[in-house]
Order: structure tokens, then sequence, then C-alpha cells
């Protein structure tokens, strides 16, 4: 049971308390409802140059890592294609550390011609090192605009291409960050060995002169509705051919999303899930073979993905597939079958939330989708899902003319 109290500051950014007296640590996260889908597709990777730039000193502060490490404490942060989330973890007692930093850069940046030059090499290094000269490295580069035709999931979080960081200028990166780095855009969690008023007393002291700015509305295209099969096939200097194989599905605050995660896991989720014992231990046809959702905040995928034995063909494999997927729809599965996967997530879920900081994140995460009143509910969603909800899951998302199918194939 996770416990937390709400409350918000005059200009308008809301703050949770989750306390924890069984810990001398103390978290300060601050999630911005801002991600790559809030990009301009002519100016893709701003919201990942962001989370690099909110390190390169603010208004007051040059340097944001050594007063936090000087006080006990560590940070980090992460860019997805819905959120950037900041995390600051250190001794309760130096907590006001992290209201002080964390407020001076919601506050304002420096804005330094060094310091966007600085992160900017680091993100185009980022750019060709993970993805451009790594082995299935421009995978999602070239996925993500095979799925989606219209909605700004299309790019990947570094962005479409390197050119548009590069051409980033100090204009640019200022109006992104006045759009979108505001009090009343943000969620700001903090949990720990503390107490509410104190709490209360720090993020007025720190946080309360910051001056509201106007609040982005998200305008973003609908996807429609894929109706044929979609097919494209890669050649890359890789070790091992590899498939990708994905379907949209419903939002993050949808069933889809609880019976999706169930559902991956009994298709390629474990060393005893379906696709593995058949293709990987059986017919030897996969070296590797997984199945996950993306959970994304708008329709998301399914994706299954694995690496093929050489003599294997692709059109074996992507059968073979098929004839699992069907076989979900075509009957109920067994009740023992589906306990046991609801009872890793059980599992998972007990394990994960021995962590302060995730529970931290969780809350931030929850309430930015505006679902924090289920926070504690998440193990009665998977617990109440059936044999016919999987069923019906596979019958509405598993069509053959709703796939997307990527191949990378090893250069001859």
């Amino acid at each position: 049971m996770i416990n937390y109290e709400e409350f918000r500051l005059d200009n308008g950014l809301k703050v949770i308390f989750h306390q924890d007296k069984t810990t001398p640590l103390a978290v300060l996260n601050v999630l911005y409802d801002v991600g790559a889908k809030d990009e301009d597709e002519s100016r893709t990777g701003f919201a990942h140059l962001f989370e690099h730039l909110m390190f390169g000193g603010s208004k007051n502060i040059p340097n944001f890592d050594t007063p936090l490490q000087m006080a006990g404490g560590e940070c980090n942060a992460f860019t997805s294609n819905d959120i950037t989330n900041y995390y600051n973890t250190l001794p309760a007692q130096n907590i006001e550390t992290a209201f002080w930093l964390e407020s001076d850069r919601m506050l304002e940046l420096a804005f330094t011609p060094k310091s966007l030059e600085v992160q900017r090499g680091v993100v185009i290094e980022e750019f060709k090192q993970r993805y451009l000269n790594q082995p299935y490295g421009d995978v999602w580069l070239n996925f993500r605009p095979l799925v989606y035709k219209n909605h700004p999931y299309k790019w990947a979080t570094i962005g479409k291409e390197i050119a548009h960081i590069e051409n980033a200028t100090m204009e640019d990166v200022k109006g992104f960050f006045f759009k979108h780095y505001s009090p009343q855009n943000a969620v700001m969690v903090v949990g720990g060995n503390l107490e509410l008023e104190q709490v209360k007393d720090l993020a007025e002291k720190w946080f309360g002169p910051i001056p509201a700015r106007e609040k982005y509305v998200r305008n973003i295209p609908a996807e429609p509705e894929q109706t044929e099969a979609r097919e494209l096939v890669l050649e890359r200097d890789v070790p091992s051919k590899a498939f990708y194989m994905a379907f949209r599905m419903g939002n993050r605050t949808s069933s889809d999303h609880f019976i999706g995660d169930l559902c991956s896991d009994i298709i390629a989720g474990s060393k005893s899930s379906r696709l593995y014992n058949r293709l990987i231990v059986e017919e030897k046809k996969f070296t590797s073979i997984s199945a996950y959702i993306t959970g994304s905040l708008e329709d998301g995928l399914f994706v299954i993905s694995g690496h093929l034995n050489q003599e294997s063909t692709f059109e074996d494999a992507q059968a073979a597939i098929w004839e699992e997927l069907d076989n979900l729809e075509g009957s109920l599965m067994d009740a023992k079958e589906l306990t046991k996967v609801k009872n890793k997530h059980k599992t998972s879920k007990v394990f994960s939330e021995q962590s302060l900081l995730n529970r931290v994140m969780n809350i931030a995460f929850y309430e930015n989708m505006g679902q924090l009143s289920e926070i504690n509910n998440v193990l009665e969603n998977y617990d109440s899902i059936t044999a016919e909800d999987i069923q019906d899951f596979s019958k509405r998302i598993f069509a053959r003319n709703k796939q997307s199918v990527l191949k990378v194939n090893t250069k001859k």
C-alpha cells in the first residue's frame, strides 16, 4: 500500500508527499509533462536535449551535480516519448539541497552558449554511438515510422536525425524551455523520512516564488486505424538476422495495458512461455525471443522480437509465431498457466515497491496520467483478468492486416 498526501502551490505546481520512516533517505522527483511527442517534426530530439541541458547550470547555480554530491546525494533523469523525469536521492536531513537545486532550474536555466554546445555535442555523440554505430541500433529509427504514420510517436526520443540537434539555436532552446518547463506542467513528489509540514514549508519556500507560465495544450494528430500489413526489410552488418513484429493497442490507462502485459508474458515473457518453448527449445528457429508492450500514454504497441538461427528463414519464423497467436485466439488458455503469469506480476510488483525511488516515481507517473487514485489497485487489475479477456484481446489486436514487420538481414 502506497500512502500519499497532496497539495498544490499557487503557481500551479502539484506536490505529493509519500512518507517512509523506515529509511534514512529521501527522494525528490520532478516529472515534466513533456516528451518527444511534443516536438515539432522539423525540430526533433529537443526533449532529450533538455534532459542534458538541465544539468548544465541554472540561473543562479553554475553546476547541478557538485552541491548534491556534497550533500551525499545522487541524481539522474530520463526522457521518453511521453515525459521527462528528474530524480534526486540523498540523506533525509539534506533534502533542502534538492529543493534548492530543482527549483532554480525550474525557474530558469543559465542558457549559456558553452552549455548548449557541450550538451549538443554529448547528444550528437550518443546518437552516433547508440543508434548509428551499434548493431541493430537504428531498428526503432526505422520501425517507428513504419508503425505510426501521423502520430509523433513515429520518431524516437533521440530524434529523427542529427541535423535537428546540430541546427538548434539558443532561441529554439529558450522557446522550448518556457513552453514546457513550468510549475503547472510538472508534478513534484517527495518521499522518505520526512514530515508533511516540513515538505509544505520547503515547497513554498523554494518553488512558491517561481512565476506561473501559460499551460501548454497539446494538439496531437490522431493515428488512423491500420488496415493493411506493413513490412520493411533492412540489410545491416549484424551478427544474426533479427525480426520485429508490432501491433497497435490501447493506451496506458485502458484495460488493454493490463491484459496486453499478461499476454506478452504468456507469449514470450519467460523461459516457460509459449514462443520460447516452441521456437528456441523445440524447433530451434530462434536464439532469443521476447514480447512486451510499450505502455505509452497514447495508443501503444504490442511487440514480438527475436534473433533467428542462421539456418532459419523469416517466412518460417513468422509462420510459427502466427500459429501461436492463432492458438491464443482460438481456444481459452488453461487456468493454471494464467495463474502462473499473474503470480509473476505480483512478485515483481512487491519487489519493485521495496525501493523508495520506485514508489516515488510511480506516484509521479500515475498523477501525470490522471490515475493517482488507481496506484494501489494494480494487482486487482491484473487479478481480475480472465482467460476470456486474453482471448478477446488476441482477437482484436492480432490481425494479419494490422501487423507491422521489420526484418533485419545480415549483409551477404
